[in-house]
């Protein structure tokens, strides 16, 4: 039967609360450092020198093709066999940034396709080197474009997390599968990690809904202003 005090209490429990900043923290490295490599993999998918595009689609490719939990395993038991070592926490970071740098990478590339040519022309014009028109005009209208499939990511992200357990890394699920061995309460368990899971991806939508408004400001439509009719003054 379902133990509601147990419940209550687990939701206070300072060792699944540790769990939690763990989770934020490896989210938060981890769609840093996957769009550090997301935008250098985008522009090379998008270039027309194959010495450069091919590796990209070829990282893509394998990346988006083979499940995260796969990633992480090669990477945390495989990859010693070859000599490589890393711990777990290196591991996890590695295998959730190498996957989320090429799903980042695919949206960026639909962010750079949905800005308009004649806004690159426009730049040439302007005598701007590729640099200064990256900086200047791509760049900014490509966030804005981004912001709402970045977002998605990140709430998936969030929970993505979870298949670091797999590897004993000590997120929220880890701590709650510890737990559940402890106190044999895994339906309650189970449901406070969802209440967490639940309270993280909605403090999040809050945030990026506030980060859509803020670069969508300058592209806000116009109110339309109401037309006055004179009439011509009484002689």
């Amino acid at each position: 039967m379902f133990n509601v005090d147990a419940f209550l209490s687990y939701l206070v429990n300072p060792y699944l609360l540790g769990g939690v900043g763990i989770t934020i923290g490896l989210t938060i490295t981890t769609i840093l450092i996957g769009l550090v490599l997301a935008l250098p993999l985008a522009l090379a998918s998008m270039s027309t020198n194959n010495l450069l595009r091919a590796p990209a689609k070829f990282y893509i490719w394998i990346f988006r093709g083979t499940p995260l939990l796969v990633q992480i395993v090669i990477i945390y038991t495989g990859l010693p066999q070859l000599g490589v070592r890393f711990d777990v926490l290196t591991s996890a970071i590695l295998a959730l940034s190498l996957n989320e740098a090429a799903y980042l990478s695919e949206t960026i590339r639909a962010g750079f396709s949905a800005v308009a040519k004649g806004q690159i022309e426009a730049a040439k014009a302007l005598s701007l080197s590729k640099m200064a028109t990256l900086r200047l005009v791509t760049l900014p209208q490509v966030i804005r474009i981004i912001i709402p499939p970045l977002g998605n990511s990140v709430n998936g992200l969030l929970k993505a997390t979870s298949l670091a357990s797999v590897i004993s890394m000590e997120e929220l699920m880890r701590r709650s599968q510890v737990l559940m061995q402890a106190k044999f309460e895994v339906l309650e368990l189970y449901c406070v990690a969802a209440v967490f899971y639940l309270v993280l991806t909605s403090l999040w939508d809050v945030v990026q809904r506030r980060l859509e408004k803020h670069y969508g400001k300058g592209y806000a439509p116009t109110e339309k202003k109401t037309n006055v009719v004179r009439t011509p003054a009484a002689a």
